[in-house]
């Protein structure tokens, strides 16, 4: 692991509200960050173009993507295009969940850390506004953070990498003002499941929902460019 005069990190970044946030929580933190993000298959590469964004303009310490696949698995959503991104609010788990895709994620993430010295990875899983997400609940974050300390060499050596999730008890007018005041430029940021190549948010689907009601709710101007 690192020595205790360096703070580093590891953030899962999407290009998003929630992430952009938990970036500059954790540059608060005096972390140095590392930002990862993951193209996936996803439906769109915007949301790359706003993470790699997001990482300059915050001046990280490193940015690094990660060429994954998921299409060969499908069943969801943002990797099948024979599946449609629901424009209605629906009950139970939603077509957009992506099949262990936090896991995935965070188990790259994991190994990153580990070459780093990285003594912990940040995420910005919310259980509170959010789509339903199985792998977002606080009991899932426990369950991987007592897996990573066994599966590791840092964990096994007594110092395990910690998974952070700043923003799981936190209402996203919550977390829009948090990011305000440490000075989070939202118009850098990309939530939508549709967007277009230019960066435009649909406006109908779950995410861009759930930031519009935010912004809203905090009384925050939404800079979002919605087509």
């Amino acid at each position: 692991m690192s020595d205790n005069t360096l703070k580093r990190a590891v953030i899962l970044s999407s290009g998003g509200l929630d992430s952009t946030t938990v970036i500059a929580l954790a540059q608060a933190q005096g972390y140095e960050c590392h930002t990862l993000s993951f193209d996936y298959g996803q439906r769109h590469r915007s949301e790359l173009i706003a993470a790699a964004r997001v990482s300059e303009k915050m001046s990280v310490k490193a940015h690094k993507v990660v060429a994954l696949d998921l299409r060969t698995i499908g069943g969801s959503a943002l990797t099948d295009s024979a599946i449609s991104v629901p424009e209605q609010a629906s009950d139970g788990i939603p077509v957009t969940y992506v099949p262990a895709r936090n896991t995935v994620f965070l188990s790259i993430a994991l190994g990153w850390a580990e070459v780093l010295g990285a003594n912990s990875i940040f995420i910005g899983v919310n259980a509170v506004d959010y789509s339903g997400y199985p792998d977002c609940r606080p009991e899932y974050l426990e369950a991987y953070a007592k897996m990573a300390a066994l599966a590791t060499k840092a964990g096994v050596e007594g110092c395990p990498v910690t998974i952070e999730a700043p923003l799981l008890n936190m209402s996203k007018a919550e977390i829009i003002r948090v990011g305000v005041d440490l000075g989070v430029d939202y118009s850098l940021t990309l939530s939508c499941y549709q967007a277009t190549e230019e960066g435009e948010a649909c406006g109908k689907c779950d995410s861009c929902r759930l930031r519009r009601a935010g912004f809203e709710n905090a009384g925050i101007a939404d800079p979002t460019r919605y087509v």
